[in-house]
């Protein structure tokens, strides 16, 4: 097949979204499609497709959106069809890719990777909240399937009027992120000591992470034992407010590959209180590197971690409950079972699995063509 992907986000970029889209094209093309990319020119990726004028996105640095592109996509997909196109970004890009491919009758399907109308209340615009879910309504309802990463997005997005979704559950590398990548020496450069628990966030700092709650529960933790460390990963506009309220914690910056790898496996727990992820790539990246995870009981949590068992879940926005969890997990006693449970749910969430189905369902929508560009829900997993 000829493949088509319209994203605002991609590798090197630090961030799930760019992470699952490109383990996505580099799967498909393992398998033999074609695969382009329209994508921001200053993301300088070296990948085949087309660039597009941009504008970096106020409050978030380093993230850029492109410039709607109507008459060259129309250009392009006039010159070159692709069988599918695969819109990532609801943006003013995406929306142009949409219209382009429905005026062209080429089938087109979108992923929702982000509930952007959630931020909006952590940026104060809640009152923006509506008007920002009509809009992602209505142009997920133009494609002929929304690709959806877990079961609590699928449920949320049919009750809000979503009707053509697919799960696509996400997997993870479980060569790259290891146990066996743990690290003395890094766990020396923190301070810690062969006895002395280490937890770890990895992640943006922002204010949708819901980080000052991993701040209370790091100092939380850091009452209960005096040899603990709390170890937090990422760049992002909070990270000054962070490590001044914070003082104590070890903010090492953004780190990629081998070396987040190596991080993760290091530390002991991993401690994620964000109440907005669609999925949160960061929980299995955790589990198949032997962590014990304390999460709410949503998105990938609520899927792949059992509590006392492979980790700790919360009920959801319970902050006090998110709290006794990680004290709890300083437990030493239960972690060898626990982190070995977590490797092990870990192993058993594949990529390749992912991206076959994914595959098939592509399939799927160009042997049918895009008469109508709408299609009944159809889980992948």
């Amino acid at each position: 097949m000829k493949l088509t992907f319209v994203t605002d986000t991609y590798a090197p970029q630090l961030n799930g979204v760019a992470r699952t889209l490109e383990r996505l094209v580099i799967g498909l093309r393992d398998r033999g499609h074609r695969v382009d990319l329209v994508r921001p020119a200053v993301l300088k990726a070296q990948e085949e497709g087309m660039e597009v004028m941009s504008f970096p996105l106020p409050g978030y640095e380093g993230i850029h959106v492109g410039f709607p592109t109507v008459a060259r996509l129309l250009s392009r997909w006039h010159r070159e069809r692709p069988d599918i196109v695969y819109v990532a970004t609801e943006t003013l890009l995406g929306f142009a890719a949409i219209h382009s491919a429905r005026t062209l009758g080429i089938p087109v399907v979108t992923g929702y990777h982000t509930n952007f109308q959630q931020y909006l209340s952590y940026y104060h615009m809640p009152r923006l909240e509506p008007i920002a879910m009509a809009y992602l309504r209505y142009l997920h309802n133009l494609s002929a399937r929304t690709y959806v990463p877990c079961e609590d997005v699928l449920e949320a997005l049919g009750g809000e009027g979503f009707g053509n979704l697919a799960l696509l559950p996400k997997g993870v590398d479980t060569d790259l992120f290891h146990p066996g990548k743990r690290d003395e020496s890094l766990r020396r450069e923190w301070g810690a000591g062969p006895g002395d628990p280490v937890a770890i966030y990895v992640g943006r700092l922002a204010a949708e992470k819901n980080l000052p709650l991993v701040v209370r529960a790091m100092e939380a933790m850091g009452k209960v034992h005096p040899g603990f460390k709390g170890v937090l990963v990422g760049e992002g506009p909070k990270r000054a407010e962070l490590e001044a309220a914070y003082p104590a914690g070890i903010f090492v910056g953004p780190k990629f590959g081998e070396d987040v790898a190596r991080h993760y496996a290091s530390a002991d727990l991993f401690i994620f209180a964000s109440e907005t992820e669609t999925f949160g790539n960061v929980v299995l990246e955790a589990m198949a590197s032997g962590l014990a995870v304390v999460a709410y009981s949503y998105a990938a949590a609520r899927r792949h971690v059992r509590h006392g068992v492979n980790g700790f879940t919360a009920p959801f926005s319970d902050e006090e409950a998110f709290l006794a969890c990680c004290v709890q997990a300083l437990d030493q006693r239960d972690w060898g079972e626990l982190r070995a449970a977590a490797r092990t749910e870990a192993l058993g969430v594949c990529w390749e699995r992912v991206i076959d189905n994914f595959q098939e369902s592509l399939r799927e929508l160009v042997d049918v063509g895009a008469p109508e560009q709408a299609c009944s829900p159809a889980p992948l997993d």
